[in-house]
């Protein structure tokens, strides 16, 4: 029952649209397919944070106090609102030029991952939902390398997910399409950004 529980949580965590599919579809549209995997890797290491301080019970310490929670509430909300920003008033690419490798747009893999990893990091929604998983799915004595596995399912769950969601965004079927409107979905997709980074900003503990 614990294996189904958590491969249904998985799935509709990871499907659900937040901050991390902002991000990976913002990345493979402005920068390309390894952008958007690179970022999906990010947002999957940056699971394993999650997971380690849960395995050590640090999950509940964190949901009870204001201040720890406080600061990881008000990092990720400036990090999404920054990128958000970023995005919105990044210059645009005349239309005749986008068909020119010199002038696409690039972001190397260390920065694409970092994007991943941060977003997801510092969202307290996840420590949230790491709280619910491991106190009211996984029982306190559940053996160490089943939360292990069960850790491995949430982290590769979210991977194929949103290695799929950069496989169709940087298609080049989908960017044929919006190639001419990149810089108008760029701004939506910012806007996004800015609007989970005030919520994550007003987001409570309860």
């Amino acid at each position: 029952m614990e294996f189904i529980a958590i491969l249904s949580i998985s799935i509709f965590m990871a499907i659900s649209p937040g901050p991390d599919f902002f991000m990976v579809t913002k990345n493979s549209i402005s920068y390309g397919r390894n952008a958007g995997i690179y970022s999906a890797i990010g947002i999957c290491v940056a699971l394993w944070v999650h997971i380690t301080y849960s395995i050590a019970g640090l999950t509940l310490i964190i949901s009870k106090s204001i201040v720890l929670f406080s600061i990881i509430k008000y990092l990720g909300a400036t990090y999404l609102i920054f990128i958000g920003l970023k995005s919105i008033f990044s210059k645009k690419t005349p239309v005749e030029k986008l068909t020119k490798l010199e002038n696409i747009k690039t972001l190397d893999k260390i920065s694409a991952f970092k994007s991943g990893f941060i977003t997801n990091a510092l969202n307290p929604k996840t420590t949230i939902f790491f709280l619910s998983i491991f106190t009211q799915v996984i029982h306190i004595d559940t053996a160490l390398t089943l939360q292990l596995i069960y850790g491995s399912i949430i982290s590769l769950v979210h991977l194929v997910w949103f290695y799929f969601v950069a496989i169709f965004f940087s298609h080049s079927l989908f960017l044929n399409r919006f190639q001419r409107h990149k810089k108008s979905i760029e701004s939506i997709l910012g806007a996004g950004l800015i609007a989970f980074g005030l919520k994550v900003a007003l987001a409570t503990k309860e």
